[in-house]
């Protein structure tokens, strides 16, 4: 009865911990992802019960070095890396030519992409080092909501420029309103004069 939980009352309750050293009664018991054992909380990790299918969910990355290809596989693959490495060779995926290591597609940036500092823009999908991560800073082919509002402005100013161009300085200022004959008012008063 050693896996079994629950007390005398209620024999349904909790289960023990099945770790060779704590047999603790634990009501949130928790079960092993490799071994299929359960554990409290204090024996749940990899580690602290010493689980022999540790590495059965895990990921690994394999680096291959003729190509410089990595190749992610699970536990559940089967094999050690060497077997994995025979499985690529043998794809015909490794290719020598490959070698050759990744920059930043800025201009004139050399920075070397790794796992770890390189980033793809969301826009133009370009793989850029982090110091070129912001449209603005790669020159992507979207422009920002910023510089579209200054266009639009530009344009809206050559527009009005042209608008007022095309008007003659004459036609400003020089018409007159037709009289509509009001009482009080004199012929010689001067009135205002719109465009």
């Amino acid at each position: 009865m050693a896996a079994a939980g629950g007390t005398e009352a209620f024999p349904d309750l909790g289960r023990h911990c099945q770790h060779s050293d704590c047999h603790q009664l634990d009501f949130l018991p928790f079960t092993c992802d490799g071994c299929q054992k359960v554990f409290c909380s204090e024996h749940r990790g990899f580690k602290s019960h010493d689980c022999p299918e540790s590495d059965r969910n895990s990921r690994k990355v394999v680096v291959c070095e003729i190509c410089s290809t990595s190749i992610e596989t699970t536990g559940k693959d089967g094999g050690d890396e060497t077997k994995i490495l025979e499985r690529h060779h043998e794809s015909g995926d490794c290719d020598p030519s490959k070698k050759k290591k990744p920059t930043c597609a800025v201009k004139r940036c050399r920075e070397i992409l790794t796992f770890s500092n390189t980033c793809v823009c969301k826009t133009c999908r370009l793989k850029v080092c982090l110091k070129h991560r912001f449209p603005a800073e790669h020159g992507c082919g979207r422009p920002s909501s910023t510089a579209g509002a200054v266009a639009d402005k530009g344009r809206w100013n050559e527009k009005f420029m042209a608008a007022l161009g095309l008007r003659s300085g004459e036609d400003c200022g020089k018409r007159e309103r037709p009289r509509t004959g009001a009482k009080g008012s004199s012929p010689t008063a001067p009135s205002v004069k719109a465009c």
